[in-house]
């Protein structure tokens, strides 16, 4: 009964006359990365919930390209009607504009944030081979061996932090770029590269056969899956970007009505709490789901400009 009765509501306008009644037809989440992925993932199993609560069906396809750039176009050119959204990165909305010459939106004025997600801690997973157990190991060895380290991608967190591990102690680790983790995790595995920075989900073969160690994780609380893993900040590295918030977001069309916005937003949250999407964050690891719209806001309004300034110190030509 609840269900059919927000399927049906009818939105009032100012001056108290009824609005069109929403949603009249699909809803459709463009997300920005490939399907199989922990974005993909979270925006069919929240879609359901949403489809289920507002007697719709919720089709999410997948628009790969740019960075998320191509997503990011062509749900900026959508009627902002609340029937189409976008699930992305946030490189997407952040680091593209430092990353790219020229983009056809602009992430502050096209788009609104309906709710973050946390997409989970990204742990500095190094070598068994190099003896270490802490940053303090790893920077020991690190200053007495070659050392090179995978990043998932130019600009990345993985890319930042051993940038910032490099400049607070005065190393020379080497960063190697991969397309995407698999392969960088396939090459830790392989003594190829000492370290990497990436999710854990993705680094679970080098954590559960023992290759790999997990010897620090940006946040400023500890990762429920590895809880004998210290934070970079216990571990006195205290580097706002250590303690900066991956996440994926849903986001929609800045001149979608408010409304509509904010029930989006309620039924994020509920779907968080659903069996589904609990199970959902176990397997990825990930300690957080949907936030509110105003905590999401608060935390993109706060980190933003942290990562954007992380991105400028890494001085990357724009490509």
């Amino acid at each position: 009964m609840v269900g059919a009765a927000i399927a049906s509501l009818v939105i009032a306008t100012a001056d108290g006359s009824a609005a069109e009644a929403w949603p009249t037809k699909a809803i459709k989440i463009v997300v920005s990365t490939p399907a199989g992925g922990i974005t993909d993932a979270f925006a069919r199993a929240y879609g359901d919930y949403i489809s289920q609560k507002l007697g719709q069906p919720v089709i999410v396809e997948n628009k790969t390209g740019a960075s998320g750039a191509l997503a990011a176009q062509s749900v900026k050119e959508s009627p902002a009607d609340g029937h189409t959204l976008m699930y992305t990165i946030s490189s997407t909305l952040l680091g593209n504009r430092l990353l790219l010459k020229s983009l056809a939106y602009d992430s502050d004025k096209d788009f609104t944030i309906v709710s973050v997600t946390p997409s989970g801690h990204l742990p500095l997973v190094v070598h068994s081979a190099t003896g270490a157990k802490s940053i303090e190991d790893f920077v020991a060895y690190a200053r007495r061996n070659k050392v090179t380290a995978g990043s998932y991608g130019i600009g990345s967190f993985a890319h930042i932090a051993i940038a910032e591990l490099n400049r607070q102690y005065g190393l020379d680790i080497s960063i190697v770029h991969y397309r995407g983790e698999a392969p960088m995790w396939q090459d830790l595995a392989a003594g190829v590269i000492q370290a990497a920075t990436g999710s854990y989900q993705a680094a679970l073969p080098v954590l559960d056969t023992g290759v790999g160690r997990a010897i620090a994780v940006p946040s400023l609380v500890r990762m429920k899956k590895l809880p004998d893993t210290k934070t970079f900040t216990e571990q006195g590295v205290t580097g706002k970007v250590f303690q900066l918030t991956s996440f994926t977001t849903l986001v929609a069309p800045a001149a979608t009505p408010p409304d509509r916005i904010e029930l989006l937003a309620k039924l994020m949250v509920e779907g968080g709490k659903t069996e589904r999407v609990q199970k959902l964050l176990d397997a990825f690891g990930v300690d957080s789901p949907a936030m509110d719209r105003a905590s999401s806001i608060a935390l993109y309004e706060k980190e933003g400009p942290v990562w954007l300034e992380s991105i400028k110190n890494l001085g990357l030509e724009p490509q």
